[in-house]
This record gives structure tokens, C-alpha cells and sequence, in this order.
């Protein structure tokens, strides 16, 4: 029978490195199992499995990790399991989950997002076969030419418009990685990734990677796993866990290749997310922003309203407004600046860790209900609302 609602009832996660010498496939099982514990469920219970982007074979493990690769290992009895990068970003497979426990085709779904691109790289026989090619297709026939393969490149380009535009500084921009900094030296996980805060003299004397991006701007690559466990809402009987309410959710894709994108999807995301509930920007406690870039947080506080479209940098300046003490909390887990790439799903990790209260010594104060997390950049974005009922 269909669900009125869906809940995240588990979330797990695995060791966070560089380099890690343990398979992808087996930091996968680590992070299904502490999430299965968190949840109170077992194996046996799990009826669903989904992914983002899918196995994909690549210059980097950029994801080396199938749904059907899960389902074969742990012998879980799927009735329904999706991994692809046809969706608009990493969040949308806890999103199709969503859908699916409310249409009534699954009660327990395992969502995870793998990624070993550290681990990747030193072990290139392994992991990188699609390295070394003589001719490139598609959207990277105009980018690989040019040494323009990274993000990074497309970013900035964005970035530095904001700055001509509305005025957006370095040392503006600079707190988003300083906070995460911060924040990640409080996250015993992130050890591997920030083993000391950064200060706004280190990040202005960093070398520039491509302007007005540097260095401490750019996620470092890394091997992780993040799972989330979504419920249907007359399943949370079987769970022990405090579930948190998927409330809402959008994403939007606009010209996939990059190709002259107006403006970042998070601003056509961010606004539809409001459509789809009675929730408001006062009621959100914190917020969990895809932060591969430095620049991507300062377009979801403005797609999102809680600050005026050009407004982001001086919203965020001198990091008080986003600090754990502030009056909107920010990757309070340190973001991907601070505590690793795990590619989207760290974001909803810590959303529901800091709405139950768990957030340890990085936890915010009183007594947060409302949430949002997001992935995402460019022309492709996905955001949830969570909260607490």
C-alpha cells in the first residue's frame, strides 16, 4: 500500500581517508552496517537499494560501487534498486527512494554514495583503465583538448562573474572553507582530510588553482562511503531510531554538458523546494550546502532566499552569520572543504545527525527541527527538507 510519508531512519557511514588501502566495496558494507544499527533494522528487512551515479568506469574510482554489487554481497532481496547519473544530482537517489517507499514498492531502502578517488589513483591498474585514450567524445571533446577536465574550471568561471557582478570578494568567499575548516576539526572523522583550522592568511596566501578559485576552495579527493536509510512511514514500527521526515524535495538539470549555463541550478532548485511545503527559510535550523567549491554554498544561500541574489558574500562575511554559534549554522561537519568528497551524501549524514542531537562536540545548540541538505553544482542541483516531527 502507498505511504503518505517517507524517513530517513538509519544513517552510517565508513572510515574517511586518502588513500585507504580497504576495497570500496567493503567501506560500502561498513557504512550499511553501522547504518543498519543506527536504524535498529537488519538485512533481511531491506527491500530496496539505490545509487547515485551507478558503477562507472573512469580516469578516477569516481564510482566503483553498483547497486547490484551491494545486492550480490549482502544477499539483500530487492524488489526495486536504481543506480544512474540520469538524475539531477547526488541527493535524487535518497529523493526516488522517497518515492518509492510512498508508492508502496519498497519499505527499507539502502541509499549510498561510494567514492575512491584517492584510493583510485594509487592504484591505477585497478581503478583507472580509462585513463590513457587517444580520443575523447561528447562534452569532453570541448574541455579534455584544453586541460579543462575538473569542475573547477566551469566554476570559477561563474565565480568571477559574481565578483564583477555584485561585488564578491576573496576574503568573503574565503570563509565558506574557513568555517568548514573549523567545523571539521570538531568531526573525529575528518582527521585524515583537516588536521589543522585554516585562517584567512593561509587561505589568501594559497596558490590559486584557477581564478578566483584556490586552493583550500577545491574538495579534496578522497575514500569514503555514506549510507541513508529511507522508511516508508507505516514501516517505523520495525525501526529504533529517531526517523526524520523527508519534507520536501526538488532538483532541476539545465543544459547537462555546462554549455553557457545562465545561472547554477540551485537557484530554480532552491526556489521550487519552497513550492512543496508550508516550511519557510525562518523555520530552517541549519544547513548542509554541496560545497566541492568554496563558490556553490554562496549559490544555494541565494537559490534557496535566505539572502538576496548577489547578496552571498556579504551574507557570509566574517563567518559569524554561518558559524555553529550563528544565526545559520553551515556544513557543521566541515563540508567536503573540510572533511572529505563524499560526493553529496555527507550533506544528509549531517543533517540528520545534527537533528537527532548527535553532532557530539560539533553538535548546534538548542533544539534543532529543520534542515536542509543539498547537492549539486552548475546546471545540476538536488535539495531536501528535513525535519524533525
Amino acid at each position: 500500500m502507498p505511504s503518505k510519508e517517507a524517513y530517513i531512519t538509519g544513517v552510517g557511514q565508513s572510515e574517511v581517508g586518502v588513500r585507504l588501502p580497504r576495497h570500496p566495496l567493503l567501506l560500502t558494507v561498513d557504512a550499511v552496517r553501522e547504518a543498519l544499527d543506527d536504524a535498529g533494522l537488519t538485512l533481511d528487512q531491506i527491500d530496496g537499494v539505490f545509487t547515485y551515479p551507478g558503477k562507472m568506469a573512469g580516469y578516477t574510482a569516481f564510482s566503483p560501487i553498483a547497486s547490484e554489487d551491494l545486492i550480490e554481497v549482502l544477499g539483500i532481496k530487492s524488489k526495486w534498486h536504481m543506480g544512474a547519473m540520469e538524475q539531477p544530482a547526488q541527493l535524487s537517489a535518497i529523493g526516488v527512494a522517497a518515492m518509492a517507499v510512498k508508492q508502496g514498492l519498497c519499505r527499507h531502502v539502502i541509499c549510498f554514495r561510494t567514492v575512491y578517488e584517492a584510493g583510485g589513483m594509487a592504484d591505477p591498474a585497478q581503478y583507472m583503465a580509462g585513463a590513457k585514450q587517444d580520443t575523447v567524445s561528447g562534452s569532453s571533446q570541448w574541455t579534455s583538448p584544453f586541460w579543462a577536465t575538473s569542475a573547477a574550471c566551469w566554476t570559477a568561471q561563474y565565480a568571477a562573474r559574481h565578483m564583477h557582478r555584485y561585488g564578491l570578494t576573496r576574503e568573503q568567499l574565503g570563509q565558506i572553507a574557513i568555517n568548514g575548516s573549523r567545523n571539521a576539526m570538531a568531526n573525529p572523522r575528518a582527521r585524515a582530510i583537516t588536521k589543522e583550522e585554516l585562517t584567512l592568511e593561509k587561505y589568501m596566501a594559497a596558490r590559486m588553482v584557477t581564478t578566483p578559485l584556490c586552493l583550500y576552495d577545491c574538495d579534496r579527493f578522497s575514500d569514503a562511503s555514506t549510507v541513508v536509510i529511507v522508511s516508508a512511514e507505516d514501516a517505523l514500527d520495525e525501526v529504533s531510531a529517531k526517523p526524520i521526515r523527508i519534507a520536501a524535495m526538488s532538483g532541476s538539470v539545465d543544459r547537462y554538458s555546462w554549455d553557457q549555463v545562465e545561472e547554477f541550478a540551485a537557484y530554480e532548485t532552491g526556489a521550487d523546494l519552497w513550492k512543496r511545503t508550508d516550511y519557510t527559510t525562518a523555520d530552517v535550523d541549519t544547513v548542509q550546502f554541496y560545497d566541492g567549491f568554496a563558490f556553490l554554498p554562496i549559490t544555494w544561500l541565494e537559490g534557496l532566499g535566505f539572502c538576496e541574489k548577489g547578496e552571498g558574500g556579504r551574507f557570509i562575511e566574517g563567518g559569524t552569520r554561518i558559524a555553529r554559534d550563528g544565526e545559520l549554522p553551515l556544513n557543521t561537519f566541515g563540508g567536503q572543504l573540510g572533511a572529505g568528497r563524499l560526493h553529496g551524501f555527507g550533506f544528509a549524514h549531517e543533517a540528520v545527525t545534527q537533528l537527532r542531537g548527535k553532532g557530539g562536540e560539533r553538535q548546534i545548540a538548542g533544539d534543532p527541527k529543520v534542515a536542509v541538505a543539498t547537492s549539486g553544482g552548475g546546471p545540476m542541483a538536488a535539495a531536501l527538507l528535513l525535519t524533525r516531527d
